[in-house]
């Protein structure tokens, strides 16, 4: 069954696919063809020439397949070799991001010719242990080269020599109209294999937890290190200090009297609590004479 039918023809994912798929067609590479299959358009099937010499992978023609996602071109496609080669396990999939495996960072712009070129790039890259990798020597990778010619895939029903043969002639027949600049790999264009994807973003969001952490304690210590020191306890004053300073607050009260002619707020407030506790005072010696001679008039009569 057909899954061209099952999406609509004017999607924006349908048409991205129609038009890589017409200008492969019409402009077509020396060193990679592609091309979706009949029976599913999110499925295509490349073959591509090793890098060149002195490349091991230099005589090889390689055949792999090519799953486009359904939100294609907001994600990247990925890739299947299904040629051995002694750099790529067989039917396992690789998939192109950018960015240190970030998948959202894929540029819509960039389309299946881009890949094509980024993987062939990526051939010669040693795997250095990495998951799917494969670090056949020379000997071996040049004589799978020499076979690989000879691989037919069931799906496409031909060879690869056949394939390429028959590309070479579909660009003579264009002459040199073909003949144009090959779109360059962006640098920061990488292979990863899926199963790194994940591994690679958990150990992100550990780090970044791990930051989040740190930063936090770290915000106490610079609030504290911010503060201004406390201000050293003062000392407490000996009695003696503290009557010498109570008399010198007076003379300099007096003094200011002098020149003013008037005291302080505090010093009219101590003058007149005197003046009232001397009244008081001689209320009462008036009041005790009085009294006592009462009391003489009245013993005496």
């Amino acid at each position: 069954m057909s899954t061209v039918g099952s999406f609509n023809s004017k999607s924006p994912t349908m048409k991205r696919i129609m038009k890589e798929a017409s200008e492969l067609s019409q402009n077509p590479s020396a060193d990679y063809a592609a091309h979706p299959l009949e029976h599913d358009i999110f499925e295509w099937h490349f073959t591509l020439r090793g890098p060149p010499a002195p490349s091991s992978f230099a005589n090889g023609l390689y055949h792999g397949r090519i799953t486009l996602p359904t939100t294609y071109p907001l994600r990247p496609p990925s890739f299947r070799f299904l040629t051995p080669s002694g750099r790529f396990e067989i039917n396992r999939e690789i998939c192109l991001s950018i960015s240190g495996f970030h998948e959202e960072s894929w540029q819509p712009a960039w389309g299946i010719r881009t890949a094509l070129l980024a993987l062939r790039g990526h051939m010669d890259v040693e795997s250095r242990g990495q998951v799917g990798g494969l670090d056949a020597d020379e000997a071996t990778r040049k004589h799978l080269a020499g076979m690989s010619g000879a691989y037919t895939c069931a799906s496409c029903g031909k060879s690869n020599r056949v394939i390429m043969e028959e590309q070479m002639q579909a660009l003579a027949e264009i002459g040199d109209d073909a003949k144009k600049e090959e779109e360059k790999v962006p640098e920061e264009l990488k292979l990863a294999y899926r199963e790194d994807l994940g591994k690679k973003q958990e150990s992100e969001k550990q780090n970044k937890d791990e930051n989040s952490q740190a930063k936090s304690e770290s915000v106490p210590e610079a609030k504290n290190q911010m503060q201004p020191p406390a201000p050293a306890p003062v000392p407490a004053q000996p009695p003696q200090r503290q009557r010498q300073q109570a008399e010198q607050q007076a003379a300099a009260a007096l003094l200011q009297l002098g020149q003013t002619g008037q005291l302080p707020q505090q010093a009219r407030a101590g003058t007149e609590d005197a003046w009232l506790e001397m009244m008081i005072w001689a209320v009462g010696a008036v009041l005790a004479i009085l009294v006592a001679r009462k009391v003489l008039m009245t013993f005496f009569a």
